[in-house]
């Protein structure tokens, strides 16, 4: 994978995946399942259900309709959703896929998934041995289930009448574990994705300028990166104030931008379904020298942190490396929470750079690094970029940010 030094426009990768990418993950996921005497796992989420079949579609923005794979310790997946969605569904490399017309008015897809289930619970104990009838599901941190309640209780009680073991478990661990770390082509769509909007980022002082209302600023970003090649932008937060600003987390207000303010915008785009997630600091006219300082300590911390990123740290090693930096600059505490996370399908996906996490790096991760400090009451500043773990250490996939804060 190429280092981040050039500003060339990157090749736009392939879209999907080929069918073998989709058989390691789910060979990786059974050595799992088998390792801890699962029959299957139920997905039910976007990402999740994304990662194992290549279903990619916007529809999820809806709640209507409930969507549900099987992946089962033996076999090939089986998705079993709305009829609406089965020929996305079969664009991927699933071909076992169950159907039902929905929204249904009394079993919106519960008997055709807890049909599903017995049978990968059954072929599960005939091929594995009879202690292998659970099924694993998402139940930790960073998780949730899209499944209605009363239906995952009525989809329990069957599987339990039908075999007293037949239990749902916590299968959260594998799943994280098994998305934390990248393939090369999915590397490759990171990179994509990060260089294209690296170049917005540099080019933001031809489109930005005084007297521009933040929703304005905030709409010709997104344009020029969606001129740039993203297929969206699906997260962009920002703000601008005198010296420093003290939230960026807030929609656009018809604040504008004046003389002595600092902008920050922290974007989120997408190719192909993967994210990059980082920000850029901006200076306006005359601004006070403590956000300049401020920002030279991020700069600092980030330095540090990318020192410490390599095969068997820890997060916490990032966290300790990053916060002693911005300490020593004055910070006046941790409130941000953390410095930083895992990326891929989500904006944000385990694990987190803080005092906790243990997290031990591997080649293949990809994160951010975001150091934030409070550096002045009601002033902060937060610096962000995108990296992958290497064999060797660590590469860039967004370019490194100005040393000192750019200023016009």
């Amino acid at each position: 994978m190429p280092v981040s030094t050039s500003t060339a426009v990157p090749t736009q990768p392939k879209r999907g995946f080929e069918t073998a990418e989709f058989e390691t993950r789910l060979a990786k996921a059974q050595a799992k399942m088998q390792q801890d005497e699962l029959a299957g796992i139920l997905l039910t989420t976007e990402h999740d259900i994304n990662y194992f079949t290549g279903f990619l579609t916007q529809f999820w923005q809806s709640p209507t309709r409930p969507w549900y794979v099987i992946l089962p310790a033996v076999g090939k997946p089986i998705a079993v959703i709305p009829e609406i969605g089965v020929n996305c569904m079969k664009n991927g490399w699933v071909d076992d896929v169950r159907s039902w017309s929905s929204p249904h008015a009394t079993d919106d897809g519960v008997s055709l998934l807890t049909e599903a289930l017995i049978e990968t619970v059954d072929s599960s104990i005939q091929q594995l041995g009879k202690e292998f009838a659970a099924i694993g599901i998402n139940r930790g941190r960073e998780t949730h289930i899209r499944l209605p309640l009363n239906d995952f209780d009525e989809v329990s009680a069957m599987l339990l009448e039908h075999n007293p073991e037949s239990l749902f478990t916590d299968a959260t661990q594998i799943m994280r574990k098994l998305r934390m770390v990248k393939s090369p082509a999915e590397i490759e769509k990171l990179y994509y994705i990060a260089q294209t909007v690296s170049g917005v980022f540099e080019s933001l002082f031809d489109f930005v300028e005084v007297g521009m209302k933040d929703s304005d600023i905030f709409r010709a970003f997104k344009i020029e990166c969606l001129k740039a090649g993203v297929d969206d932008v699906a997260y962009l937060v920002g703000a601008s104030d005198k010296d420093g600003y003290d939230d960026i987390i807030s929609p656009p207000s018809g604040k504008v931008l004046q003389d002595g303010h600092v902008l920050i915008l922290d974007t989120g785009c997408t190719f192909d379904g993967y994210y990059c997630d980082y920000d850029r600091n901006y200076a306006f006219g005359k601004v006070d020298d403590s956000a300049y300082r401020a920002y030279d300590a991020v700069f600092e911390a980030t330095e540090a942190g990318l020192a410490v990123c390599k095969p068997g740290n820890t997060c916490i090693d990032i966290f300790n490396a990053m916060n002693d930096v911005m300490q020593a600059n004055g910070a006046m505490g941790e409130s941000v929470g953390r410095y930083g996370h895992g990326l891929g399908l989500q904006l944000t996906e385990p694990p987190s750079h803080t005092s906790w996490d243990d997290t031990v790096l591997e080649a293949g991760m990809v994160l951010t690094l975001e150091p934030g400090m409070i550096y002045a009451p009601n002033k902060m500043m937060v610096h962000e970029e995108n990296i992958v773990i290497t064999e060797t250490g660590v590469e860039m996939l967004s370019r490194r940010a100005a040393p000192t804060m750019p200023t016009k």
